[in-house]
């Protein structure tokens, strides 16, 4: 088994290697990022039309509807006004495609268009982009008398791009600038099925592709923009992060679990792994202010599950797993760690109650890469050196009453996330009998000799982080 993975592993990292190189010499020939639908814009010739107001709304699906990475039903309406003196005819065009970042060109769907309420067809049109890449539009007909004001209502389905569990959209507002004048307003506002808040957008940081346009307000299940006299720039295009409605909507129902019955140690279980999947990135933790606050109420709600199920091996993994990206991606170069030897205590608890787990040996082994100084191997059995002050050929820690290390933040509960049955420090003191004994004498967790290559982009990834990608890609299977 062992063999087979590493033969995998080797595999993953060489096809890394590889698409690495290839993206570094296809770097400068990337495609534009023009996203689907878009402000209007005018024909090739200059106009006296200008838009007066433009009101979009993004209502993002409570379920996924094309695909895992959600859908929008999106509404632009623009008030249009023809500053000229004379009737103006011409043909408005609308963007349907983009690449979404990974070489794939979506266009949006069920594109409905209508002028002052009526219903209009359009055609499809094909423009070479600066790269020669054909770009479909849609192109329909309009006529703007002087100094009537002209309704146009676009309606269409967005998906989401991204990767599970996040998701982003986006709307250009650039395109508007071919219109006279400025845009005297413009309201932009996404709604979400629930309460929109710093856990589920992303405000001040971004998964990997669509950042959160700045400037961004609250309000209940909205997320809103507003412009005055704005000639639009590349700046004001709209993009929003969020954690994928599916998983946030799991969320919500562990928390009404929990809620319900507060006993449930394998609901605050579950509600601990889904506050980890969503506070961490593929190759980093989120560093925001609500992916910081994630992760504590992900801890919160582990030390309740291991409360009520103190003998369940895998909650204890994967609370041991948290704690350990917790601390490869937020506490390396920090002076103190308290997560880093509390995660080789659960673990090692882990490990007590279910050695040949696969979970559980997959972790292991990925720790003992990273700190080779606090594992052993004894024969096929993992010793904890950093755990006891004389390592013995087998796995046996003494029971006594102990101190773990804790670290004494409290999270800020997200919305709809009941109090835990009894305060505690996040990561609490344990005093139960059968606690990893951490003897005095233990040796201190000491800095690795070097940090782990694992750049962002190119490069090629340590079989170690490799691993961990191998086990997230199936986090549904763990806890």
């Amino acid at each position: 088994m062992r063999n087979y993975r590493n033969l995998i592993l080797f595999a993953i990292s060489l096809t890394i290697l590889l698409l690495s190189l290839t993206s570094i010499g296809r770097a400068d020939v990337a495609p534009p990022g023009m996203p689907p639908g878009a402000n209007l814009q005018p024909g090739e010739e200059s106009t006296q039309v200008r838009m007066v107001a433009e009101n979009v709304l993004i209502d993002v699906q409570e379920n996924a509807i094309n695909g895992i990475l959600g859908t929008a039903h999106v509404t632009a309406v623009f008030k249009m006004l023809n500053l000229g003196e004379e009737i103006e005819s011409m043909a408005v065009r609308f963007p349907l495609s983009i690449n979404d970042g990974f070489s794939k060109y979506p266009e949006i769907e069920d594109l409905a268009i209508a002028v002052n309420d009526e219903p209009v067809s359009t055609r499809r049109v094909t423009e070479l982009d600066e790269y020669d890449y054909p770009l479909p539009w849609a192109e329909f007909g309009a006529e703007f008398p002087p100094g009537e004001e002209v309704i146009i209502e676009v309606n269409y389905t967005l998906t989401g791009m991204g990767e599970y569990p996040y998701t982003s959209f986006a709307y250009l507002l650039e395109t508007g600038a071919g219109w006279q004048d400025t845009i005297g307003s413009a309201n932009l506002t996404v709604r979400l099925p629930y309460e929109a808040n710093e856990y589920n957008v992303f405000v001040d940081s971004s998964p990997g592709w669509g950042q959160t346009t700045p400037g961004a307000v609250f309000a209940g299940r909205e997320v809103r923009w507003h412009y005055e006299d704005l000639e639009p720039e590349t700046k004001h295009n709209l993009s929003i992060a969020l954690v994928l409605p599916d998983a946030w909507m799991s969320v919500l129902a562990e928390q009404r679990n929990v809620e319900r019955d507060p006993s449930d140690g394998e609901a605050w279980g579950r509600l601990g792994k889904l506050y980890k999947e969503i506070s961490r990135l593929r190759r980093s933790t989120r560093d925001d202010d609500g992916g910081q606050q994630l992760f504590l109420l992900s801890v919160a709600a582990y030390e309740q599950a291991l409360d009520l199920l103190p003998e369940d091996a895998l909650w204890h993994a994967g609370y041991a797993e948290l704690l350990f990206d917790h601390y490869y991606w937020d506490e390396y170069n920090l002076a103190e760690k308290p997560g880093l030897l509390r995660a080789y205590h659960e673990i090692a608890r882990a490990y007590e109650l279910k050695p040949n787990d696969p979970f559980i040996l997959a972790l292991l082994s990925e720790m003992k890469s990273a700190l080779p100084e606090a594992l052993a191997m004894d024969g096929e059995r993992y010793d904890f050196v950093w755990l006891t002050a004389t390592p013995t050929s087998e796995f046996s820690p003494t029971p006594s009453e102990t101190t773990v290390p804790t670290v004494t933040a409290t999270p800020t509960l997200a919305p709809n996330t009941p109090t835990p049955p009894s305060e505690r420090e996040i990561i609490q003191t344990s005093t139960s009998t059968d606690a990893i004994e951490a003897d005095s004498a233990t040796e201190t967790p000491s800095e690795p000799t070097s940090r782990p290559l694992l750049p962002i982009c190119g490069g090629v990834l340590l079989v170690p982080f490799t691993a961990l990608l191998l086990r997230k890609k199936d986090q549904n299977t763990f806890k």
